[in-house]
C-alpha cells in the first residue's frame, strides 16, 4: 500500500469566452485513491449545475471539463487525491479572456452541417463518420483544428481510428467495429474566433456466431498488474449469451511478433480478471479473451494492447530498446550484494481472491544492495503449523505472487521468504487466515427502470443503482415490445451512469425495459421490468421565437413579426405572447403585456405606445406542455409614424419542398402597404456566406403571387429574401431566411396522381417520417383548402389522398401538402391547363375503357393461297367475347371461315382458303372484354382487293409448282474477279431423275464441265465473254413430277448492264497510271488483271479527249492499255487521264507529265532514241501486225505466218489468253529459217476462241503482235480467202475487199514482206 502520487498534474488553461476547457491528471495509489475536484476551495457538484461540468475518472487518468466557460469560471481548481494511506492536491488556474479574437484579422463562424446521425453497425464491419464544416469567410487553404472524441476522451490515428479532412468535411473512419467502439462520439472544430461541435451515439451490435446460441464475444481486455512472472488480465462480459448463461471465459496470449496464440487456462474461468503465468521475462504480449456457454465458442474479444513481462521497477530503470520482431526487451540488473543474506519481507497482505486464484504482494525487505533478491511463498491450511513451499523449484522474482490450485472452502494463511546467493531469509509475518473463495460478490440487481419519451426513435432510460455493489463496471440496459417477449440488447458496452438513451426503437410502439449490473464477478439478476413506454417525441415547452422586426408603424403602435421558435417542444405552438418595456436614455423599463390572449399569428399590433417613444419587445411561445421561455429583447424601435411612399417589408418568409435542385418560398404580403397598394414581389438569393454584393434577383418581372419556385444548384447553401412593390417603387426588404442546404432528404416522395377504374382522379402522398400526432394539410395555391366541394381528403396511417368530385378548369392550380410534425415533409403538384386536358382524356379511357391493340387488323397471305385476317390485342382477359364480321353481317366458324383466340398471346385470327370475288368488302373483329370495348376493321375493295385476290392466285400457283423441281432463285448472273460471268439457279425438291437443259435462243447447250449442280445450285460459266454471248439463256428442269424453266434476257439492255458490270471489275482493278519512256518518245501505261475488247476507254489531255494522230497513239498490249506519244516537246506537258467507260459511270486514272516528271521522262527518251541508233539493226521485230479480229467457221483450219528479224536471233512464244502455248497436233507452232514464224491450227473447234499472241525478244527489245481468234457455227463454206498487210500489219485487203481493189493492191510495186493466209 502506498499513498497517492500524482504522476501527471493538471495544468492551467487561458481560454476564450465560450470556449470549452478540459484539465485532467494522471494519479496513482494502493489503493486506488478517490478524487475530488475543488473551484475556489469549494467542492464541485456536476448535479448542482447539469451541464456544466463533467467529470471522467479512468485507469487513474482523471479529468473535468468545463462548458461553455464565462467570466465566473475565472478560478483556482484543486484536484485532491486521498487513500487510506494519506491525501495529496495539484493546483491549476483557469482565467476566461474575452472574444472571440480575429484570426489574420478575421473573425470565423463555423457552421457544422450534413451532419452524421445515431448510427448502428455490428462487428466486424467498417463505418464512417462525416460532417460537413462551413467557415465563413472561406480562405484559401485555411485549416481549423479538427478533432474527434468518443466518451470525451481525444481519438488519434490509429489501426482502430483513421480521421481525414477534404477542406470542408471531416471523416472518421472505424476500420474494424468491435464493441469497444461503441460510445458517443463527438466532432470538434475550432478556430481561434471559437470553437463548434456536434456529437452522436455510435452502437455496435454483435456479429452472428459461428455456432448457433454462442454468446457474444467479450470485450475492453486489458492488462493490470504486470510483472516479471505474471500478468492480471481483465475484460468485461458481454451483454448478450443468446439464452445460455456464460460459463466461463477463456484467455489467449500471443507473443508480439508471432501469429500464433496459446490458451492460458484449461478450464473456463468465470471471474473476469485472470493472471496469466508462464511469461518469458522482458517479451511483450498481446492477449484475447473467448466466452463459452454450452452451446459453444464465442468470437475472440479485441485483442489488448502489447504487455511486457516485467516489473515496474526494472521498466523504469530500463535503457534499452524493443528488439525487432520479437518484443525483447533489454533490462539491466546491479549485481547483488555478496555474502548478506536479505531480511523478510514487508507488509504482506492477500489483494485478490477468487475461487480460481489467490493473489499475495508484499513490499521488498529496505537494504540497499538487494536487487538480486528473490522470494519462496510457503501456505499452511488455517489452525495448523504445517508450512508448504509453494514455488519449490524456481523462486519469484517480483514482490507480487499468484497461486492457484487451492481447495475452495478452505482457509489459509501465508507467508514469504526472501533469498539470494548467500542464502534464504527468516518468513515474514503470516497473513490473517483467507477463506478461498470470490472476495467479490456479483452486484445486485437495480431497482426502479424509469423509461421517459425521448424521441420518435429513442427512449431515456434511468433507474436506481446496486445496492453495495463493488468495482461496479457498468449496466446492460435491454429493451423488448409489449406482448412479444423478445428482449434486445439496447448497448453492448456497459455504461457507468444511471440514465441511458436507447435509440433505434420503432416509432408508436410500447417497450418495457430491463437492466442489470455487471462487475468482474459477474451480471447481476434482471430489474424488475419498467412500465410500458409509447416511443414518440417527448414533449417540452417551445423554444424562444427570434428575428423580431416591425413591418409598420403608426402614432400610437406598431406591428411586429417574429419567426417561430426552432423547437416546438413535440406539440404543436397553439399561440404567442408579446411584451414591451419601454427605453428612456438607453435604460429599459419594466416588461408590460401586449396581450392576455395567445395570438396565432406571427404577426401582432401592438396598440396604446406613445409617439417618438422608444420601446423594446419580446416574444414567448405556447403549446399544451406550458409557455416557452422569452426571447431576446429586440433592437429598440421608435414609435413613429411611417410615411414612405414604397411598402413595407413582406413577412413570415417560409422555406418547404426542399430538394436537391429546387426549393419553394413562401411569404406574406407588407403590413405596410405604402402610398399605393402593392401590386408584386422580388425575390432575391444568394449564398450563404457570401458577401452582400451577391445577392441577385429570381425573378425580373415582379409576381403577383406570394409563393415561388426556385430552381438551385446541387449541394449549396442559399439564403432568401422578398421585396413589395407598389406604384411608387420597391420598397424595403424582409429578413433575410435561415441557410437552406439543396439536398433532397432520404425517403423523400413526391405527389402522385392516380386515375381510378371510375375515372375518378386523386392526388397522392406518401410520407415515411410521421407521428401520432402528423397531420396532412393540403393546400391549393399554399392556401389551405377548407372547402370540400371540389375536393376531399382521405387520410391513413402514413398516406393521404386528395380527391376530385369533377375535374374541371376551376381545379387549375398549385396543390400542396404539408405534414406537421416531421422535419419538412412535404411535396406540390402543379395542375396546369394541359395537364388538366391530359388527365381529362386519361379519366375518360378509365371510365370508358378501351381494350390496347397491339396491332390493328391486317391481312396475310399464307401457303396455297390462304388467305390469313389478324390482330393482336395488348391485354385481354380468356373471358373476352370476339365476333365477326362482314359487311355489317356477323360470320361464325364454318367450312369457309376458321376463327381461332390464344388467349394467352392475345392473338385474334380468321382463315379463308381462297377469295373469291363475292369477298370483297369490309371486314370487322369486335371485341369485349367486361367494361372495356374495342374493334378493328380492314376494308379490301378495288385495286386494293384485286391485287389480294390476285397474290391469292398466285401463291396456290405456286404452292402447285413447288410440289415437283422447282427453281428456289431464278436465274441470275454474278461476275467473278476474274471477269467471267457465271450464270446460276438455286433448285429445290430435286431428285436423281430430275434433268437440267441450258438453252440459249432456243438452242439446247451442250454440256460441258462447267455444267453440273454443286449443293442445289446450277451454275453455267462464260469466259471471255463477248457480243457472241449475248442472248436468252433459259433452264428447264423437269423429271415425272413436273418442270419449271428459268429465264434470263441479256440481250441489248441485259446485255449492256452485264458487260457494265465486267467493266466497272476491270477498271477498279486498274493500276494508276504510270510514265514510262521508249525510243520513240513517252508512253503513258496502266494495267488491268484482264482486258475485254468491248470496253471503252477514253485518253484525256488538260481534261479534253485527245484526237490520235501518227506522233499521238493509244493501244493495249496483253493487260497493259497504253498512250504513246511519239517525239514529244514541251506543248505535251500536262495532265492526263484516262477514263473507263462503266455505263452508269466512270473511273478515271491521272497522271501530271510536268516537271520533274516530264524532264526526266524526256532525257530517257532522248538516251533510248541514241542507243536505238546503234541497236536498232539488230533488235528483235515483228516485221508486220496482225488483224484485231479473225472469224472462222468451226471444223475449218487456221495457218498464219510472220517474217521474224533480229541479231541476235530473237526467242518467239506464242501466246492464248495471256498463257504461253506449246506446239501439239492440234496447234503446229514452227520458227523456221530464222525468220518465218508459223501459227497452223488443223481443225479449229470453239474452244480455240481466244486472244493469241506473238512474242519476239533478244537483248536488245522485245515486240509482240495480237489477234481475236472468233469461231462460229453454220456459216457458209466462203473457200479460201487471202489476208494481206503491209510492213505495219495494215491489212491491205481480205475477203470483203472488191476485186477492183485486191488486184491494184496485187499489182503494187514491191509486194510487202510479211503476209498470213487464213484457210476458211
Amino acid at each position: 500500500m502506498h499513498s497517492p502520487e500524482f504522476v501527471i498534474k493538471p495544468r492551467s488553461h487561458t481560454v476564450w469566452e465560450n470556449q470549452c476547457v478540459r484539465l485532467h491528471c494522471t494519479v496513482t495509489g494502493w489503493p486506488d485513491p478517490r478524487v475530488v475536484w475543488y473551484k475556489n476551495n469549494v467542492p464541485i457538484d456536476p448535479l448542482s449545475n447539469p451541464g456544466k461540468y463533467k467529470l471522467e475518472s479512468r485507469y487513474n487518468v482523471h479529468s473535468m471539463e468545463i462548458n461553455k466557460c464565462d467570466f465566473d469560471d475565472t478560478a483556482q481548481y484543486q484536484v485532491s487525491a486521498m487513500n487510506a494511506k494519506g491525501e495529496l492536491s495539484a493546483y491549476a488556474s483557469v482565467v476566461v479572456k474575452k472574444g472571440p479574437v480575429s484570426e489574420y484579422g478575421i473573425t470565423f463562424q463555423t457552421q457544422i452541417v450534413d451532419r452524421f446521425g445515431v448510427s448502428f453497425g455490428r462487428e466486424g464491419e467498417t463505418m464512417s463518420l462525416g460532417c460537413t464544416v462551413i467557415i465563413y469567410p472561406a480562405l484559401h487553404r485555411y485549416q481549423p483544428e479538427v478533432q474527434w472524441y468518443k466518451d470525451d476522451v481525444l481519438l488519434t490515428s490509429s489501426k482502430w481510428y483513421n480521421m481525414h479532412w477534404s477542406g470542408d468535411r471531416a471523416t472518421l473512419t472505424l476500420a474494424h467495429l468491435n464493441k469497444e467502439d461503441e460510445g458517443l462520439y463527438t466532432l470538434r472544430v475550432s478556430t481561434k474566433s471559437g470553437y463548434e461541435t456536434y456529437s452522436a451515439y455510435v452502437f455496435v451490435r454483435d456479429t452472428d456466431a459461428e455456432i448457433e446460441g454462442a454468446p457474444g464475444a467479450p470485450l475492453d481486455v486489458r492488462c493490470l498488474d504486470a510483472n516479471k512472472d505474471y500478468i492480471i488480465v481483465t475484460w468485461k462480459q458481454p451483454a448478450v449469451d443468446r439464452g445460455s448463461s456464460i460459463l466461463g471465459y477463456f484467455v489467449d496470449r500471443c507473443e508480439v511478433g508471432t501469429n500464433h496464440w496459446i490458451q492460458c487456462n484449461d478450464t473456463p474461468v468465470k471471474f473476469a480478471r485472470f493472471p496469466v503465468t508462464g511469461l518469458v521475462e522482458g517479451r511483450s504480449y498481446f492477449f484475447r479473451v473467448r466466452a463459452v456457454n454450452k452451446c459453444g465458442m464465442s468470437h475472440p474479444s479485441r485483442v489488448s494492447e502489447p504487455v511486457a513481462a516485467m516489473d515496474p521497477a526494472d521498466r523504469a530503470r530500463m535503457r534499452g530498446t524493443s528488439a525487432p520482431w520479437t518484443g525483447q526487451i533489454i533490462v539491466t540488473e546491479e549485481e547483488p550484494a555478496e555474502g548478506i543474506i536479505p531480511e523478510k519481507p514487508q507488509e504482506l497482505q492477500v489483494t485478490e481472491a477468487t475461487k480460481n486464484y489467490l493473489v499475495l504482494s508484499w513490499k521488498p525487505p529496505g537494504e540497499k544492495g538487494l536487487e538480486g533478491v528473490m522470494y519462496y511463498v510457503e501456505k499452511c491450511v488455517s489452525g495448523t503449523d504445517s508450512w508448504q513451499r509453494v514455488n519449490t523449484e524456481i523462486p519469484v522474482k517480483s514482490p507480487r505472487f499468484a497461486l492457484f490450485d487451492l481447495a475452495e472452502g478452505k482457509s489459509y494463511r501465508f507467508r514469504v521468504r526472501c533469498c539470494n546467493s548467500a542464502g534464504v531469509g527468516e518468513p515474514s509475518d503470516p497473513t490473517e487466515a483467507t477463506t478461498v473463495g470470490d472476495k467479490l460478490d456479483i452486484p445486485s440487481a437495480p431497482s426502479k427502470v424509469v423509461p421517459t419519451r425521448n424521441t420518435d426513435t429513442s427512449v431515456v432510460v434511468s433507474w436506481e443503482a446496486s445496492r453495495d455493489a463493488k468495482e461496479l463496471v457498468g449496466y446492460y440496459i435491454e429493451g423488448s415490445i409489449v406482448g412479444s417477449n423478445v428482449w434486445e440488447p439496447c448497448n453492448n458496452k456497459p455504461v457507468n451512469a444511471t440514465r441511458f438513451i436507447c435509440h433505434g426503437l420503432m416509432t408508436g410502439e410500447k417497450y418495457v425495459f430491463r437492466v442489470r449490473a455487471v462487475n468482474a464477478a459477474g451480471l447481476s439478476q434482471f430489474s424488475p421490468e419498467s412500465e410500458p413506454v409509447e416511443v414518440k417525441a417527448a414533449i417540452a415547452s417551445p423554444a424562444p421565437p427570434y428575428g423580431i422586426t416591425v413591418l409598420e408603424c403608426v402614432r400610437d403602435s406598431m406591428v411586429l413579426a417574429w419567426k417561430q421558435p426552432t423547437f416546438a417542444g413535440g406539440a404543436d405552438i397553439t399561440g404567442y405572447f408579446v411584451d414591451y418595456r419601454e427605453v428612456i436614455d438607453g435604460v429599459p423599463g419594466q416588461w408590460h403585456e401586449a396581450n392576455i390572449k395567445a395570438i396565432s399569428e406571427r404577426a401582432y399590433r401592438v396598440s396604446d405606445l406613445k409617439e417618438n417613444r422608444k420601446y423594446q419587445f419580446q416574444v414567448r411561445a405556447t403549446n399544451m406542455a406550458g409557455v416557452g421561455i422569452p426571447s431576446m429583447p429586440s433592437d429598440t424601435f421608435l414609435c413613429e409614424e411611417w410615411t414612405i411612399a414604397v411598402p413595407g417589408p413582406p413577412h413570415d418568409l417560409q422555406i418547404t419542398e426542399v430538394r436537391s435542385d429546387s426549393v419553394v418560398l413562401l411569404w406574406k404580403p407588407p403590413v405596410y402597404q405604402g402610398r399605393d397598394p402593392v401590386n408584386g414581389f422580388y425575390l432575391d438569393i444568394k449564398e450563404a456566406g457570401a458577401a452582400e454584393e451577391a445577392w441577385r434577383g429570381v425573378n425580373t418581372k415582379a409576381t403577383e403571387k406570394t409563393f415561388m419556385k426556385v430552381n438551385l444548384t446541387e449541394g449549396e447553401t442559399y439564403v432568401f429574401r422578398v421585396r413589395a412593390q407598389n406604384k411608387a417603387g420597391v420598397g424595403k426588404t424582409s429578413e433575410v431566411t435561415e441557410p437552406v442546404p439543396a439536398l433532397t432528404k432520404p425517403g423523400t416522395k413526391e405527389i402522385a396522381v392516380n386515375v381510378d377504374d371510375e375515372g375518378v382522379v386523386s392526388l397522392n402522398f406518401e410520407c415515411g417520417d410521421i407521428t401520432s400526432d402528423s397531420k396532412f394539410v393540403w393546400s391549393k395555391n399554399y392556401e389551405q383548402i377548407t372547402d370540400s366541394s371540389r375536393l376531399t381528403v382521405e387520410t391513413k396511417g402514413n398516406k393521404s389522398k386528395a380527391v376530385f368530385s369533377s375535374l374541371g378548369e376551376d381545379d387549375i392550380g398549385v396543390y400542396s401538402c404539408l405534414v406537421t410534425h416531421t422535419d419538412g415533409a412535404s411535396s406540390s403538384y402543379d395542375l396546369s391547363a394541359e395537364e388538366l386536358k391530359r388527365l381529362l382524356v386519361v379519366s375518360h379511357e378509365h371510365k370508358f375503357p378501351i381494350i390496347p391493340l397491339k396491332s390493328e387488323l391486317a391481312v396475310e397471305m399464307l401457303e396455297k393461297g390462304r388467305v390469313r385476317f389478324w390482330l393482336q390485342a395488348e391485354k385481354i382477359s380468356g373471358d373476352a367475347k370476339i365476333e365477326y364480321v362482314f359487311n355489317d353481317v356477323a360470320i361464325s366458324q364454318g367450312e369457309k371461315y376458321k376463327m381461332n383466340f390464344d388467349k394467352n398471346t392475345g392473338v385474334i385470327e380468321m382463315f379463308m382458303d381462297a377469295l373469291t370475288p363475292a369477298d370483297e368488302g369490309t371486314f370487322t373483329f369486335q371485341l369485349k372484354d367486361g367494361k372495356a370495348t374495342n374493334q378493328s376493321s380492314l376494308v379490301l375493295i378495288g385495286n386494293v382487293f384485286k391485287e389480294l385476290q390476285k397474290e391469292s392466285e398466285f401463291q396456290r400457283k405456286e404452292f402447285f409448282r413447288k410440289q415437283g423441281p422447282h427453281f428456289v432463285e431464278y436465274l441470275s448472273y454474278e461476275v467473278t474477279p476474274e471477269c467471267s460471268v457465271v450464270l446460276k439457279c438455286k433448285v429445290g425438291n430435286v431428285k436423281k431423275e430430275t434433268t437440267a437443259v441450258w438453252y440459249k435462243d432456243g438452242r439446247e447447250i451442250k454440256a460441258d464441265e462447267h455444267l453440273g449442280f454443286t449443293e442445289g445450285v446450277l451454275k453455267l460459266e462464260i469466259a471471255q465473254i463477248s457480243k457472241k454471248d449475248s442472248g436468252m439463256y433459259e433452264v428447264v428442269l423437269k423429271d415425272d413430277r413436273g418442270k419449271d424453266t428459268a429465264t434470263l434476257n441479256l440481250k441489248d439492255q441485259g446485255f449492256k448492264d452485264l458487260m457494265n458490270e465486267v467493266f466497272s471489275f476491270i477498271a477498279n482493278s486498274s493500276t494508276p497510271l504510270k510514265i514510262t519512256s521508249t525510243e520513240k518518245g513517252i508512253r503513258l501505261y496502266t494495267f488491268v488483271n484482264i482486258y475485254n475488247d468491248l470496253l471503252q476507254v477514253t485518253w484525256h489531255y488538260k481534261d479534253s479527249a485527245i484526237s490520235f494522230s501518227d506522233r499521238i497513239k493509244s493501244g493495249v498490249v496483253g493487260e497493259q492499255l497504253w498512250l504513246q506519244i511519239s517525239e514529244p516537246t514541251e506543248k505535251d506537258m500536262g495532265k492526263y487521264a484516262i477514263e473507263f467507260n462503266m455505263g452508269n459511270g466512270s473511273l478515271r486514272r491521272e497522271v501530271e507529265l510536268c516537271g520533274q516528271a516530264f524532264d526526266d521522262a524526256f532525257a530517257e527518251f532522248q538516251r533510248l532514241k541514241v542507243t536505238l541508233k546503234y541497236l536498232s539493226s539488230g533488235r528483235a521485230r515483228v516485221a508486220g501486225g496482225l488483224p484485231d479480229v479473225v472469224t472462222i467457221q468451226e471444223g475449218k483450219a487456221l495457218n498464219l505466218t510472220c517474217n521474224i528479224s533480229g541479231d541476235p536471233l530473237p526467242e518467239v512464244t506464242w501466246l492464248k489468253n495471256e498463257k504461253e502455248i506449246a506446239s501439239d497436233e492440234h496447234c503446229i507452232l514452227r520458227f523456221e529459217s530464222g525468220k518465218f514464224a508459223s501459227f497452223t491450227i488443223t481443225a479449229v473447234s470453239v474452244s480455240d476462241s481466244g486472244k493469241y499472241s506473238i512474242l519476239v525478244k533478244n537483248k536488245y527489245g522485245t515486240e509482240s503482235g495480237d489477234f481475236t481468234l472468233e469461231t462460229t457455227e453454220g456459216l457458209p463454206d466462203l473457200g479460201v480467202t487471202s489476208y494481206w498487210t503491209d510492213a505495219d500489219g495494215n491489212v491491205m485487203f481480205g475477203p470483203n475487199t472488191p476485186q477492183q481493189k485486191m488486184e491494184a493492191v496485187q499489182k503494187k510495186k514491191g509486194e510487202k514482206d510479211c503476209s498470213f493466209n487464213v484457210v476458211v
